[in-house]
């Protein structure tokens, strides 16, 4: 396992490193779950590395080395057990496409995952606000100006999506029981029966679209960005998280992501009682996402005194 830097726990392992490298060094069939979301091409710089996806010269380049890193996932999941992405997808540029529209990134991803023998198991559209997207990219199709000049450049906003693929074969350890809370920023009063209350939690989440994932409930960013090689830090809300982990992962499962950034997935695994492992090339990003791993192990302790 070729790495820069660990830190390995009880609970957690994190490793600052080459994520298709460092997992190769995890044995085979013995993830529980993955979850994370993977650079949407080179729409932002995290690093100046060569290693780092995001630095890719084309779209066929970033394909075919995420392609490497979808086989060694399909290697380490379970059989029958599952692995979720989070994806949007991409704005097209007269500068690098000669066009303005939109690509099916998306799209490309899931059938890249089906060709490695990955089931397409499920989708969920997550809900984004189109002002805010308007006023952070400045986008033509989501300016107001354009539709009173031309609405055939007008567009909705892109919003997120969580994909889920499954890997064939039978699920050796079953994750199962109710659903006995709810996440998500909507106040909703469910029945004090144990069964019906899942099931009212279950007909929200089994939704197609989500509308009421919290964008801003992230883990705080600002001391992991640089000043010299990157535009943008898009960390995944943790309610998207901690709805996926609840859905598809016991206590004490392992959960996977290869591109930890600065912990989210971890800090929700560990806060729900999962264990965790964690993969991430930049050292600012990894520096802050162990500093976040140690304090969710610090929180659960906590809780578990008082």
């Amino acid at each position: 396992m070729n790495v820069l830097d660990q830190v390995i726990t009880e609970k957690f392992s994190a490793y600052h490193g080459d994520c298709i490298e460092v997992i190769k060094g995890i044995p085979d069939n013995s993830i529980h779950y993955s979850v994370f979301s993977p650079p949407f091409e080179s729409l932002y710089v995290y690093s100046n590395s060569p290693r780092d996806f995001g630095n890719c010269a084309s779209s066929e380049d970033f394909h075919i080395q995420f392609k490497y890193l979808i086989d060694e996932l399909y290697r380490v999941i379970m059989p029958g057990r599952l692995l979720s992405f989070h994806c949007m997808n991409l704005p097209t540029s007269k500068q690098n496409h000669g066009y303005i529209g939109i690509r099916d990134f998306r799209g490309e991803l899931i059938r890249e995952f089906e060709e490695a023998g990955w089931i397409f198991h499920s989708e969920v559209c997550i809900w984004k606000d189109p002002v805010t997207a308007m006023q952070r990219t400045k986008a033509l199709g989501l300016l107001h100006k354009q539709l009173c000049k031309d609405s055939c450049m007008s567009r909705q906003g892109i919003p997120d999506y969580l994909v889920t693929m499954r890997k064939p074969g039978e699920n050796p350890e079953r994750v199962e029981g109710l659903l006995d809370y709810y996440v998500g920023d909507e106040v909703t009063q469910f029945s004090t029966d144990k069964t019906r209350r899942s099931i009212e939690i279950w007909q929200r989440y089994a939704s197609p679209v989500w509308m009421d994932i919290n964008q801003s409930n992230t883990l705080q960013k600002e001391s992991a960005r640089e000043n010299d090689d990157e535009r943008h830090i898009c960390p995944l809300q943790l309610d998207v998280i901690e709805r996926a982990l609840q859905l598809w992962s016991n206590p004490n499962d392992i959960v996977l992501s290869p591109f930890m950034g600065i912990g989210s997935e971890g800090y929700k695994s560990l806060e729900m009682d999962r264990r965790f492992v964690g993969i991430e090339l930049k050292k600012s990003y990894y520096d802050v996402a162990v500093d976040n791993l140690r304090r969710a192990v610090s929180k659960v302790i906590c809780k578990s005194l008082f």
